[in-house]
């Protein structure tokens, strides 16, 4: 039976989990692309969903008033706080979440994936990794060994989370970042782009830098 896939968020993200679910299909996967919601759609976003003939469906609450049961959504919106609101409302509707994964990605042997998470080309997950529901892994990230991602994690592009790190609810990993080896990150906290974690991150604090310091929230690195 071919799975119906909605993709929430026309941005960025969206139209690379676009290309996720395109693989897919093209790898014979039984998936549909039906299109695309957003509450806000910038007109650029919409000419690039008309130039590969993606549908616009309109706003999350105009879908979900008529949403079929059997259709399954996928959120790509990179801001992990937004993005666990978004699937909230959709699953109070009832609908499922799609977990889609790049024919690309290498995953290791006992990984567990949640669902709702996107796994982007080029993707390592290594052996005996636990990854939560809604979780984001962009390009060229790798996830070691017995690590655990915990739900609405995002880990951006060529980020590197070393084996027995634990990383907690909503935490934002920044492009080319690392946590070294069984550190724990603390729920929404953002570890910036490139920066080295070498001890544990407290919840909702922001790091940045080698090696990795706080800083307050909207202050220059």
């Amino acid at each position: 039976m071919t799975e119906r896939v909605v993709v929430v968020g026309g941005g960025g993200f969206g139209r690379e989990t676009l290309d996720v679910l395109e693989a897919l299909i093209a790898a014979g996967e039984p998936f549909e692309a039906l299109g695309v919601l957003d509450a806000a759609p910038r007109d650029a976003d919409l000419d690039q969903l008309r130039a590969r003939r993606i549908p616009y469906l309109g706003t999350d609450a105009e879908w979900l008033s008529g949403a079929a049961k059997d259709e399954l959504y996928v959120v790509a919106i990179g801001d992990p706080a937004i993005r666990r609101s978004v699937a909230d409302r959709f699953a109070d509707a009832g609908l499922r979440a799609a977990t889609l994964i790049h024919p690309r990605a290498t995953i290791g042997s006992q990984a567990r994936i949640g669902q709702g998470v996107v796994v982007t080309a080029g993707v390592q997950i290594s052996t005996n990794v636990t990854i939560g529901d809604h979780v984001h892994l962009n390009p060229a990230s790798v996830i070691g060994h017995d690590a655990v991602l915990s739900d609405f994690v995002s880990v951006n592009p060529g980020a590197i989370v070393s084996g027995n790190v634990t990383v907690e609810v909503g935490v934002l990993l920044g492009a080319g970042s690392v946590v070294l080896q069984g550190l724990a990150v603390g729920a929404g906290a953002t570890v910036g782009a490139s920066a080295c974690v070498t001890r544990d991150v407290s919840p909702r604090r922001v790091v940045v830098g080698v090696p990795a310091r706080e800083i307050t929230r909207g202050e220059a690195s």
